[in-house]
């Protein structure tokens, strides 16, 4: 049955294989299709964004998407829906579907100390488990200014860069506080790798990027030629200026990934919304808020933030924010709208309510 739910699922994204990136639009929602391009461009012109790109769609279907202004200004060149922007933190997210799979095969236990999976790592005060490192209660730290991220440097494998956090204490006992790091996740791709038996990316081409049809997704390697990647860019003043470089090795799982709003929409549309691969009792686990010790609702599952939006819908969400590049993805699981965007500047006003006024569109279309 797994089987054929996922040739069922796939010719309803094989017009997406298709496309030379130009832009796809259903006709059914023309009218919000309109409004929702009128607001994006608005959001890159008064902000000074060089491009912007936005996927709309269902767990079987692209409703719209559609490149905004410019991937590279120097050349002109501009975005289309084969436009691969930084995702930041959304890397969490795509990364959370490989947690979820190993968990579900049997070969990770999420409650199991991390040191089953990554012997080498330095025994704390208090043992932590890799549900915690996904869940930001493992009490890893984040960045830090004295950090070795200012010159870039290319870390050889994930062991590699565990180096920069790997010997400092953790912050709080494992369970009893909620810490934002991005260095936990750096941790749990070496929980992946040793849970998989396999390198990182390699598990993650074969475990998320390709049953999802995710063919634009992959590593920002600093040093290759890619494809179809856009130039990154920042404000210095009024003026845009190239971001700098940087080299997001030591940080794959958690803030290294490059994708395609449309990618990020088949990955959740077939993965999440409507698994094929995954069990929905997996998905679940995924959306699952922690509570802490002492009862507290942290908000936040498996690589992913759990809420209310402002009609009242639930609403699952991760957010980047990266050098040279802003990433938010949205999910309306009991609504069936997933909205995705990506922009190649650093430190631009594109968050929830952005994101839900483009979604309110769709839901107003046929009103």
């Amino acid at each position: 049955m797994k089987k054929l739910l996922i040739l069922v699922a796939l010719p309803f994204l094989h017009p997406v294989f298709g496309q030379s990136g130009g832009p796809i639009k259903d006709k059914a929602y023309r009218q919000a299709i309109q409004r929702a391009e009128r607001f994006v461009d608005s959001l890159r012109i008064k902000q000074d964004i060089p491009g912007i790109s936005v996927c709309v769609g269902t767990a079987g279907k692209i409703l719209w998407a559609e490149g905004f202004g410019f991937a590279d200004l120097e050349a002109q060149r501009p975005v289309t829906i084969a436009s691969k922007f930084r995702m930041g933190s959304v890397s969490k997210s795509i990364t959370s579907l490989a947690v979820g799979k190993l968990v579900e095969d049997g070969k990770l236990d999420p409650d199991a100390p991390v040191q089953q999976y990554v012997p080498g790592f330095p025994a704390k005060k208090y043992p932590f488990t890799p549900r915690q490192l996904a869940t930001h209660t493992a009490g890893i730290r984040h960045y830090r200014n004295s950090d070795p991220l200012a010159c870039p440097k290319r870390y050889a494998n994930v062991q590699d860069g565990l180096t920069i956090f790997n010997q400092d204490s953790l912050l709080f006992k494992p369970g009893t506080a909620f810490n934002y790091s991005t260095y936990g996740y750096s941790l749990l791709s070496a929980v992946i790798e040793a849970a998989s038996q396999t390198d990182f990316l390699s598990y993650m081409q074969r475990a998320v990027f390709t049953p999802y049809g995710m063919t634009s997704t992959g590593a920002d390697f600093s040093d290759s030629i890619v494809t179809n990647r856009v130039r990154f860019y920042e404000h210095q003043g009024k003026q845009r200026v190239n971001a700098p470089q940087v080299d997001n090795s030591y940080k794959w799982a958690g803030g290294g990934l490059l994708s395609t709003p449309v990618d990020l929409v088949k990955m959740c549309g077939s993965g999440l919304l409507r698994p094929t691969t995954l069990r929905k009792e997996t998905v679940a686990l995924l959306f699952t808020p922690q509570l802490l010790a002492n009862g507290k609702n942290t908000q936040y599952g498996f690589g992913w933030r759990i809420g209310t939006g402002r009609q009242g819908r639930k609403i699952v969400h991760h957010g980047g924010l990266i050098d040279g590049g802003r990433t938010f993805l949205l999910l309306y699981p009991e609504n069936d709208l997933i909205v995705a965007i990506t922009a190649n500047m650093s430190g631009v006003t594109i968050n929830q309510p952005e994101v839900e006024t483009i979604a309110d569109y769709f839901f107003a279309n046929n009103r």
